[in-house]
């Protein structure tokens, strides 16, 4: 009786063959002159991949320069050329053009092309930059409603990363002052129909009702605390350069708490909410990257947190309201 794995194969003492050695081809490499794409005769060839590459070089080219009308015009023409099934290339130059229109000041443009990118979006990778692109889009063109709808749902999409946490609490810090100086919140409200239109989700639908500045002020403590809890786990594992850019943004964290001023109560609530799922086991299991958009489960920014800071009650106790209030009496 044989015993499992104590025989040996009969190959094992073979004689080894004969290698026959092959001279392999040598290989010359394709040597191109500087800028060789801007040439006139770069676009003689009947291959729509080349021709594909030479407006895309001159599109990318003329953004270094900064001369963006040559930059659209050169992407304009470089999509034409980009086959079907090349969907990397397509939203490369799709956004390069999205860039070009902000840059120009093409806004319905601008949202179009957005609009178009959305459709193709086909996992959460794709959406973090349709989403980071929007807020480009948004800022440029002073649509704060719409610039803090896209940064909630990169919250709820990459709830960990506290740079746009950051960016949040900066822009209701920011929608709070403008109210101070106008006297009045609505009018970040004012909007056209084009943008209007873009309107889908519930999240934007959310981010487009009445927002009184207790709310805004409300929301601007709930990003910044949220953002401080981040910047002190992450400074834990981090050194050089890139530590050094957590410390400065936790002083501007902190500085912008000073201004906001809540009361300690406040600062207990919220942070107790915002912290719950801050856990190493809660982190790994929302870690979702290049996850397909039919697979992706992300709840959005008012069903994870803002409902919940709500219940807590802290705006019948604190606030801009309360605080003018308390100043009268």
């Amino acid at each position: 009786m044989e015993l499992l794995g104590s025989t040996f194969d009969d190959s094992i003492f073979a004689e080894a063959r004969d290698r026959v050695s092959v001279v392999q081809s040598t290989y010359d490499a394709k040597l191109c002159e500087p800028e060789w794409f801007c040439d006139s005769s770069a676009l003689d060839t009947e291959e729509s991949l080349e021709k594909q590459k030479v407006y895309k070089f001159r599109g990318d080219l003329a953004v270094r320069k900064r001369d963006y009308q040559k930059a659209l015009d050169a992407y304009s023409r470089c999509l034409e050329w980009i086959a079907d099934n090349n969907l990397a290339i397509r939203r490369d130059v799709l956004e390069g053009m999205v860039r070009c229109c902000t840059r120009l000041g093409h806004r319905d443009r601008a949202l179009e092309l957005t609009d178009l990118l959305s459709k193709e979006t086909s996992n959460s990778s794709h959406l973090m930059s349709l989403l980071l692109l929007k807020v480009s889009v948004y800022q440029r063109f002073g649509s704060v409603g719409s610039k803090m709808s896209s940064l909630q749902q990169l919250c709820s999409l990459l709830p960990f990363n506290p740079w746009n946490w950051f960016n949040l609490g900066q822009t209701c810090l920011q929608l709070l002052e403008n109210s101070r100086t106008s006297g009045s919140c609505s009018s970040w409200r004012c909007e056209s129909v084009e943008e209007q239109i873009y309107r889908e989700t519930e999240e934007e639908q959310e981010v487009s009702t009445v927002l009184d500045e207790d709310r805004i002020w409300l929301k601007a403590c709930v990003c910044f605390i949220r953002t401080r809890l981040l910047l002190r786990i992450l400074r834990q594992q981090q050194s050089s350069f890139v530590l050094q850019r957590s410390e400065n943004a936790l002083q501007a964290t902190e500085e912008a708490l000073q201004q906001l001023n809540p009361k300690e109560t406040t600062l207990q609530a919220v942070t107790e909410v915002m912290s719950e799922d801050l856990t190493a086991d809660k982190m790994r299991e929302d870690y979702q990257d290049g996850e397909s958009i039919a697979s992706l489960c992300v709840q959005s920014f008012k069903q994870r947190w803002w409902e919940k800071i709500l219940l807590t009650g802290v705006l019948q106790t604190d606030g801009p309201s309360t605080h003018v209030a308390a100043g009268q009496t």
